[in-house]
């Protein structure tokens, strides 16, 4: 059979046994304590871990009494303790990368059954992310609702008492010198329309006078 599916198959046993995951820092140590059945002719013990990144990978198997019989690749990355009836495994430097995933053990029951232990998830902390500092706007006052009434009677007896004389003064005088204005054109356009009507008279009797003169001068020449 495949290992890819056999990882599936093993996860889908494993699935109803899955807790809660734990969380490691980089570079910590973990413990994981797994509990294979031991009820019944058990013929062999197995630990195994099925990592996120490469996949199910077999750490041993044991004897009932738990000596090693025969180990995986990273059985060397972990320390295997047996303390009857469960298996100790450390993880001795935890790495994101290498180390997330499922780590259980299970025991192979009449030689052909095999029952699942304890299921414990490691995966890594999240880093902590620095938020900016947030900004507050500063307080703003709240404006007063309540009204004030405005006082608008005019005060007589003020320091200043030429404020209120000035106006009383100035709007005659400015009335008085627009109607001596008024007065002056009317009168100027009079005059002038009176002067045009004397010149023409003026003129003619001009003309009269001289008329005589003028037959004195040509008489004389004849």
């Amino acid at each position: 059979m495949d290992q890819k599916m056999m990882q599936i198959l093993l996860i889908l046993l494993l699935y109803p046994k899955i807790p809660s995951a734990v969380e490691v820092g980089e570079g910590q140590s973990q413990e994981i304590k797994c509990s294979p059945p031991n009820e019944g002719s058990i013929t062999i013990k197995f630990l195994f871990r099925v990592l996120d990144k490469s996949g199910m990978e077999f750490i041993g198997s044991f004897s009932k009494t738990g000596v090693a019989k025969e180990t995986g690749a990273s059985y060397n990355s972990l320390s295997v303790k047996y303390s009857e009836p469960s298996f100790i495994i450390t993880v001795k430097k935890f790495n994101k990368e290498k180390d997330s995933g499922i780590y259980s053990c299970a025991s192979l029951v009449g030689g052909n059954n095999l029952q699942f232990g304890d299921v414990t998830t490691l995966k890594g902390k999240h880093k902590a992310t620095m938020k900016p500092p947030e900004i507050q706007a500063p307080a703003t006052t709240q404006a007063s609702t309540t009204r004030r009434s405005c006082d608008c009677t005019i005060r007589v007896n003020s320091a200043d008492p030429s404020l209120f004389c000035a106006p009383i003064i100035l709007g005659p005088l400015a009335g008085a010198c627009g109607l001596l204005l008024l007065l002056l054109i009317v009168t100027f356009l009079y005059c002038n329309r009176i002067r045009t009507r004397r010149c023409p008279h003026h003129y003619k009797r001009k003309l009269r006078t001289m008329a005589p003169e003028k037959e004195t001068i040509t008489n004389r020449y004849i």
